[in-house]
């Protein structure tokens, strides 16, 4: 049996990391939506134009130590339309009379953000004072410009746009005209003649997306003499070469669609596969080919046309996609540059420098940014998220303190410790690896251990202990799961579709021959599933208890040979096609009795841990006065099954 992932598994601990950092993100391969919001959350708040002199300090709140830098009015970028944000309250919200302050959500999002934030601001202020140094100046009209052509790119028009933002984003006009849009213009305008696109990148580049392209499966392993005996192999049976590459090859996505990969285009990454496979011939086997440190053997299938573009309709989108892919580099290098010719001092990390230098979190050169500004640009950038995770851990705890439970550091760790025993590869002496899964969750997530223990561990076990006393496995319940794991199960041929319709005709065609090879056929030409349609109708085999009853109770009935009527399952029509039937595996059933119960008692914990965190929020009276809502217990409240466990610290637009 598979090992369950947990609440906080790798996937869990993702969404409580810290965002990836701004300029990472800045050169990262991001649709232009994407990387607009990612600037605004990687961005400092701080409003910058080419003469940021001036700044005014404007109190936030009554009595509020904490406040916000605003550059002077005949300098700041102003948006065509929209408001600015509210000011934060100094209570942000109440929780069953239990009030959060601003203080208390300030202190929170510098413990969650504030090393990310801060170096965001540093490189926002390096931005700045170059740009004072070499008089570049970015006035509202590029600003407004920039914005009209940005929502014309996506064809709606300037309010609507700005509107979607702020809805969807919880961006405002304001925030993305200063802290998105104009640190983007500047550094395009310190870039300079570093973002010209010459004639031959543009030919390139067209070549790329609307020249031919070459159809094929690959396989790639580690080892040169493995690679030399796959290769005698596939030259000797090409037609197996599919079933060869999902046997053999250590490229698992392609390996799980039998070698086919997406067709591969003129100037791409590997010059040596790109030659082999455009000098090839339908059908051909290529030598082994050494690129990217692997070992590559490539079956051309066919050629996929240009596309019948002509070079001038696209010269304008494609020079400035290739201007932004460039940015991506030059952005580098103007940060690169910048950070060597200024002298940065991290306070903020540093407990021995915060001790000298109460209130500021960083210096560069003469300059300093406070911690008051830090902490009310982590409450610009994550103050609704983070008040989210605070509103939800005040419910749990209020739950605990209610029904006299207790979280210990020991429980915290034991659960650590159960967490570590089903996300990481045991010891050798098989107990669980702990300092490999908290490796996994601190360095690879980038997940803080203050973090990871508090926010993600300490909620799981709280719920755990409010809601185990629900969960039951019953010996019916056991009999399923062993039925499931252990007994037949179903090959089919499956075809998606998303039209009744359509699936009426194809169920006809499919009837009229009915053979294996023309159902593959059919699933390659019809199934809107892409798993499907690349394997030509191949899917996992189909076991009992899996979730999906219709399903399952349609393939159960078949025999080999027999096409199933249209299955509909939500929004999708499915066929199948019986091909045959697994054989049980022999094990008793006391030998994997503890196992099968372990698994569904965990699954069932989980759920009743989504039921019960969905009624302690359906039961409390909560006032989020930082996004202006209220909620009030309902009188009786339905418990979905589905609802999810609290997550107490969340990506932005996660």
């Amino acid at each position: 049996m598979t090992r369950n992932n947990t609440k906080h598994s790798p996937e869990a601990v993702l969404k409580a990391r810290t965002g990836v950092k701004w300029l990472k993100i800045l050169i990262g391969s991001l649709s232009m939506v994407a990387l607009c919001v990612a600037i605004r959350y990687h961005w400092g708040a701080e409003s910058a134009s080419a003469d940021p002199s001036n700044p005014n300090v404007r109190r936030t709140s009554a009595g509020s130590n904490l406040s916000v830098r605003q550059p002077a009015p005949s300098t700041r970028p102003k948006p065509s339309t929209g408001r600015a944000a509210p000011s934060v309250p100094e209570v942000v919200a109440t929780v069953n009379t239990q009030r959060v302050s601003r203080g208390e959500l300030a202190e929170e999002c510098l413990r969650h953000y504030g090393e990310e934030v801060l170096e965001s601001m540093v490189n926002k202020r390096l931005i700045v004072r170059e740009c004072r140094r070499r008089k570049v100046r970015v006035t509202q009209a590029d600003v407004n410009a920039e914005i009209e052509r940005m929502a014309k790119r996506f064809g709606i028009p300037v309010d609507q746009w700005l509107k979607m933002l702020e809805q969807e984003r919880h961006i405002t006009s304001t925030q993305y005209a200063n802290d998105i849009i104009w640190p983007t213009l500047a550094l395009r305008s310190l870039a300079g003649r570093r973002l010209t696109v010459s004639r031959e990148e543009l030919v390139r580049e067209f070549e790329t997306r609307y020249g031919e392209a070459i159809r094929a499966r690959l396989i790639s392993v580690s080892d040169p003499s493995k690679a030399k005996a796959l290769h005698a192999r596939a030259t000797a049976d090409p037609e197996g070469f599919g079933n060869l590459a999902k046997d053999n090859s250590e490229d698992a996505p392609s390996a799980s669609a039998k070698g086919v990969i997406n067709p591969i285009r003129k100037h791409g990454s590997y010059k040596e596969i790109e030659q082999a496979a455009f000098t090839m011939a339908d059908g051909e086997v290529s030598q082994v080919i050494h690129a990217g440190g692997q070992y590559v053997i490539l079956k051309r299938e066919g050629v996929v046309p240009a596309r019948h573009v002509q070079f001038e309709q696209v010269a304008a989108k494609l020079e400035e996609v290739l201007r932004e892919r460039k940015m991506r580099t030059v952005a580098q290098d103007v940060f690169r540059t910048l950070q060597k010719n200024a002298t940065i001092e991290n306070v903020w990390n540093d407990p021995a420098k915060r001790a000298k230098m109460p209130g500021v979190a960083a210096k560069i050169d003469n300059d300093q940014i406070m911690i008051r500004e830090l902490a009310e640009e982590c409450i610009a950038r994550h103050g609704r998220e983070v008040l989210e995770g605070l509103i939800s851990r005040k419910i749990l705890e209020q739950a605990c303190k209610k029904q006299g439970i207790t979280v210990t550091e020991a429980d915290i760790d034991q659960e650590i410790v159960r967490a570590a025993a089903a996300g990481v590869k045991l010891k050798p002496d098989g107990s669980p690896d702990v300092d490999a899964w908290m490796r996994l969750v601190t360095e690879k997530q980038g997940v803080s251990l203050d973090v990871y223990r508090n926010d993600v561990v300490w909620p799981s076990v709280a719920l755990k202990k409010l809601a185990s006393e629900k969960v039951e496995v019953t010996e019916a319940d056991l009999r399923k799961g062993f039925e499931a794991n252990y007994g037949p199960r179903v090959r089919c041929l499956a075809i998606v579709l998303d039209n009744q319709r359509r699936a009426q005709e194809v169920f006809e065609m499919a009837r009229k021959k009915n053979t294996s090879e023309h159902f593959g056929d059919l699933a390659s030409q019809y199934s809107v599933e892409p798993g499907s349609q690349a394997l030509r109708g191949e899917v996992p085999p189909i076991k009992k208890h899996g979730g999906q009853p219709a399903l399952e109770r349609e393939a159960f009935s078949l025999k080999p040979g027999e096409i199933s009527g249209v299955i509909q399952i939500a929004d999708k029509f499915i066929l199948l096609r019986c091909e045959n039937y697994t054989k049980p595996i022999r094990i008793a059933f006391e030998e994997v009795r503890q196992d099968i119960y372990n698994d569904l008692h965990e699954k069932k914990l989980r759920l009743a841990m989504a039921e019960r965190f969905e009624q302690l929020q359906e039961s409390a009276s909560v006032d989020n006065y930082l996004v202006g809502t209220s909620h009030s217990p309902k009188r009786s409240s339905g418990m979905s099954p589905t609802a999810k466990v609290p997550t107490f610290r969340q990506v932005p637009g996660g």
